[in-house]
């Protein structure tokens, strides 16, 4: 089966480029993607399946086997970012968003499997649910998918995802095992003070002092009060504050995230960071509000699943190019919130380096980033066969 399931992989790599490219050259961001989901349905109903949305851009499409058995997820993300894209491709965005983490390359692999498991739909001992899901790039999506029952009807007993990954040479697998990425949790401070004439500063209350001291103090958290051993970074990405030169603004808006392997470390940091900012700005005479802007946890991978998803990957790429690790890095997915619901295992399949191809290999969320095409075909491949392969093993 695995020789057929890569033979008709290869043959929709043509379809499987105009799909992505499409969806490519028109990315959206956010929690509504109504010109990629329309894309996406039609292609779906064109391959035979009645494809429902279930909540905001959130598209369920279920496929019922020749034979009885369990229920596989396997799901994609479909949202962009907002950049401006300058890498050197003929299908680059020009509406100012950009799919730079991959995305398209997801949401083109499951389509291609869409295909293959309804060109093997006797074949299939259960049920497979195809999963197209938005915003995960702002956390929102897998949560909201969950609320929407995404879950059930029919019920699922295990779900699969792939990333794309930059900078990994092109179809190499990396199946991490246990807690491989990091929780993130999204913040803004909100500093107030009163707006006064940059020449009479008594008369106001610098909001800018005021958060730059919350901004220092924020170091200590990590340096001075988390264990060496427990990873843990926080970093703040937006610092906003005043117009003019010459006028203290009232109003300074910082937003950061924090990230960590243990949902309990993040509440406490989270704690933290709204203590030394409420009292820094008290001891000033400003006001500061920390809200949380969106969050994600801990992706954990079922250690067994990894295993038996590493073996089905292995049986359809030299065995070499698959990497089972253990060690967590520090970014971040959404899709952690199904792994804490049912067994799950998240893959990522390299894109490309730059001794492949000079174009290859920059960071992802770069606005240069170029994935390598030619493993699309392999992504649709592992997405049918390991959910067909878990399917027979699990009945």
């Amino acid at each position: 089966m695995k020789n057929i399931i890569l033979e008709a992989a290869e043959q929709l790599k043509e379809e499987l480029l105009q799909i992505r490219r499409t969806i490519h050259e028109n990315p959206e961001v956010g929690p509504s993607l109504p010109q990629t989901k329309e894309f996406v349905m039609k292609k779906l109903q064109e391959y035979g399946y009645q494809p429902e949305e279930i909540c905001e851009s959130g598209i369920v499409a279920t496929l019922e086997g020749g034979k009885p058995g369990k229920t596989i997820l396997l799901r994609a993300d479909m949202d962009a970012l907002s950049i401006q894209e300058k890498a050197p491709v003929s299908f680059a965005s020009e509406n100012g968003k950009m799919h730079a983490c991959g995305h398209d390359m997801h949401a083109t692999m499951l389509l291609g499997a869409a295909k293959l498991l309804m060109e093997h739909r006797e074949e299939i001992e259960g049920k497979v649910k195809l999963v197209f899901q938005p915003d995960e790039e702002g956390f929102t999506g897998a949560k909201a998918m969950l609320n929407a029952g995404v879950l059930e009807n029919p019920s699922v007993d295990a779900g699969l995802a792939l990333h794309v990954n930059s900078g990994t040479p092109s179809g190499m697998v990396l199946c991490g095992m246990g807690t491989c990425m990091a929780g993130c949790t999204l913040f803004r401070i909100q500093v107030k003070g009163t707006g006064c004439h940059g020449a009479m500063p008594e008369t106001g209350v610098d909001p800018i002092n005021i958060a730059t001291h919350i901004y220092l103090s924020l170091q200590e958290i990590i340096a001075r009060e988390v264990a060496p051993t427990k990873p843990a970074v926080v970093t703040i990405g937006k610092f906003v504050g005043g117009k003019a030169p010459n006028i203290i603004p009232g109003e300074v808006v910082m937003e950061g995230t924090i990230r960590t392997l243990d949902r309990e470390l993040s509440e406490q940091i989270f704690q933290r960071i709204e203590d030394i900012s409420t009292q820094t700005a008290a001891l000033f005479r400003g006001e500061a509000e920390v809200t949380e802007i969106a969050s994600a946890p801990p992706l954990i991978n079922d250690k067994e699943m990894v295993k038996e998803m590493a073996g089905y990957v292995g049986e359809l790429v030299d065995p070499s190019k698959v990497i089972v690790f253990e060690q967590g890095g520090m970014g971040s997915e959404d899709f952690a919130s199904y792994t804490y619901e049912i067994p799950c295992s998240y893959l990522l399949v390299g894109a490309g380096i730059p001794q492949e191809n000079e174009l290859f290999g920059k960071p992802m969320h770069n606005e240069c980033v170029v994935f390598n095409e030619d493993i699309l075909p392999l992504g649709s491949a592992i997405y049918a066969y390991s959910a067909m392969k878990w399917l027979q093993t699990h009945q």
